[in-house]
């Protein structure tokens, strides 16, 4: 048995599949070293169903428990694909975080929605496993989100500069590490979300690869002032968002109000934009000092977005963390392997700092092996 060793599971508001990782979190290793990892995308009608689940629907109470039985053997099989990639039996594990798949956020009314049965990853897997990650805190008061920061700080935190860690997944967020500055760490708006509908309204395939019809288009900018104009983007942290409010309606809506009918591949280029100054006036304005920023998910995949982020927080070096050592589709499945031998451990795993909790929490659910 290696009790240090934990595993990781996500699938993020991007929809595009499931990422685990086994992890060794033994002081031998420094923070972590990844031993295996596994990715599983979605098969498209599971894809389709967790996207319509995002709104109400005919029957949404059924389909959604479908649709978590259908997500809990992805995750199982994703687990034990990493498992054979890090040469290592179930048993050798400890637990493995499976965060769910987020389709209502909500903390504003006190409440989050992640599809997920963890029991059934349980038995599948024959591995423990910690799950519902986000309600502990927002029954707190927190938002629930993001959760990430204190395992950025763990892995990526420097005594002698000031540094951002930037996740871009289906939204984007931030974390802030300045020396001598408790973490602070925040949803700074969409992050592909917006560009992988409009491509895939526009164009052949599930995303942007690499940002190349982005590219191809001129930035709107009376179209991305009217997008800034979202109330989300003026409001201080603690803040998170989702789907529940930067999805197709509201990129329709805001189309509409400015009266803008321009080429289809100038509204991508102008959503690259969006999701690249969303980000830079966001760490201009809470830490300025910021000198380096790394970036992970599968934005740091579009070479545009890169380029855009790039411009905009300049003369900040702006590099993917694999840069440190840390793949970019890696940093949140390690995240909650990290959450889980937290709450394994009964140590807290939230910043209240972060969201905005009455105090720190252990996050999760224990479901024994």
């Amino acid at each position: 048995m290696r009790p240090q060793c934990h595993g990781g599971v996500m699938s993020g508001t991007s929809l595009d599949g499931v990422d685990a990782v086994i992890a060794d979190f033994s002081p031998a290793q420094g923070v972590c070293s990844t031993l295996g990892r596994a990715q599983i995308p979605f098969p498209a009608p599971l894809r389709h169903e967790l996207a319509a689940l995002q709104a109400s629907g005919e029957d949404e109470l059924a389909r959604a428990a479908r649709a978590g039985v259908a997500l809990a053997d992805l995750y199982a099989d994703a687990v034990l694909a990493a498992c054979r990639a890090a040469g290592l039996a179930p048993a050798d594990v400890a637990a493995v975080g499976v965060h769910g798949q987020t389709v209502r956020h909500r903390p504003d009314e006190g409440w989050t929605i992640q599809l997920n049965d963890p029991a059934r990853v349980a038995e599948r897997t024959g591995i423990a496993v910690v799950a519902d990650f986000r309600r502990r805190d927002i029954a707190a008061g927190g938002q629930g989100a993001p959760l990430v920061p204190a395992f950025h700080h763990a892995l990526f935190a420097r005594a002698d500069r000031a540094r951002a860690i930037v996740n871009i997944g289906g939204i984007a967020n931030v974390t802030l590490l300045v020396p001598g500055q408790p973490v602070r760490g925040f949803d700074t708006g969409p992050g592909n979300v917006l560009l992988d509908d409009w491509y895939g309204r526009h164009a052949d395939g599930a995303f942007d690869a690499g940002g190349a019809w982005a590219a191809s288009g001129r930035v709107d900018h009376a179209l991305l002032h009217a997008m800034l104009a979202e109330p989300f983007f003026a409001a201080p942290p603690p803040k998170s968002t989702g789907r529940d409010l930067f999805n197709a309606g509201w990129l329709d809506a805001v189309l509409a109000h400015s009266g803008i009918t321009g080429h289809s591949a100038d509204v991508q280029a102008t959503l690259a934009a969006l999701t690249a100054r969303a980000i830079a006036d966001a760490i201009r304005h809470a830490s300025p000092q910021v000198a380096e920023v790394l970036v992970c998910g599968g934005g740091a995949h579009n070479s545009t977005l890169m380029r855009l982020l790039g411009h905009d927080l300049a003369p900040a070096r702006v590099v993917p963390t694999s840069d440190e050592g840390v793949a970019v589709g890696e940093v949140e499945a390690l995240a909650f392997a990290w959450l889980a031998r937290e709450a394994l451990a009964g140590r807290t795993g939230s910043l209240p700092a972060v969201t905005g909790a009455a105090g720190p929490r252990v996050l999760g659910a224990i479901y024994p092996q």
